[in-house]
């Protein structure tokens, strides 16, 4: 905990003088222009991949970058979170970031015994969608599971009936990325075909 202490003073020190304006501003003002759904692994940060500054992105993080499908009267902070950017904030964006070597893809892909972890097991069930279609013929592939799950929550996330009502009015796009941790390249899912964010 000691580190955690003195990453705060260095910030009150060094990082809050210098963004003084933007902080001042942020104070009473929330406009973020996009949604980030990503993992909640420690390795994937989505200010840093992004280089964004504090107000840019609202930020939601679950295991495996997971949204589950609408439910009538299943209420939840991920469902919460989403109509919240969406109707409230106006946010124009909405990613869904998954990443390489993800523990909650790895595992579904690896068949691995989630008994000892019954609420991580009963979660993961929102990925079934990608899991069936991954499983034909690539069993044990975890990239293959990862691009395929950021599909399936894309179309989760559509059945909501915020994103649905934007997206009808064109107001909202959906985007479906994949963080490389190695080599530190994003995937668009969504653009041309294995296309790389970089320019």
């Amino acid at each position: 905990m000691p580190h955690l202490a003195e990453g705060i003073a260095r910030f009150q020190r060094e990082v809050f003088p210098a963004k003084a304006g933007l902080f001042a501003r942020l104070a009473t003002a929330h406009r973020p222009g996009t949604l980030f759904i990503g993992c909640s692994d420690a390795r994937v940060v989505p200010e840093l991949i992004t280089q964004t500054d504090p107000g840019e992105l609202f930020v939601v993080r679950t295991a495996g970058n997971l949204v589950p499908a609408h439910a009538p009267g299943a209420d939840g902070g991920v469902t919460a979170s989403v109509e919240y950017a969406v109707a409230v904030l106006g946010v124009r964006d909405v990613i869904v970031c998954g990443h390489s070597a993800c523990g909650a893809m790895t595992a579904l892909a690896e068949g691995q015994d989630l008994t000892a972890a019954p609420a991580v097991a009963a979660w993961l069930r929102h990925a079934d969608a990608a899991l069936a279609r991954t499983a034909a013929g690539r069993r044990g592939d975890v990239p293959a599971l990862v691009r395929e799950n950021v599909t399936a929550q894309l179309a989760n996330l559509a059945t909501h009936p915020s994103v649905a009502r934007a997206l009808a009015e064109g107001t909202v796009r959906l985007h479906g990325w994949v963080f490389d941790i190695a080599d530190g390249t994003v995937e668009d899912l969504t653009g041309a075909p294995h296309a790389s964010l970089v320019a």
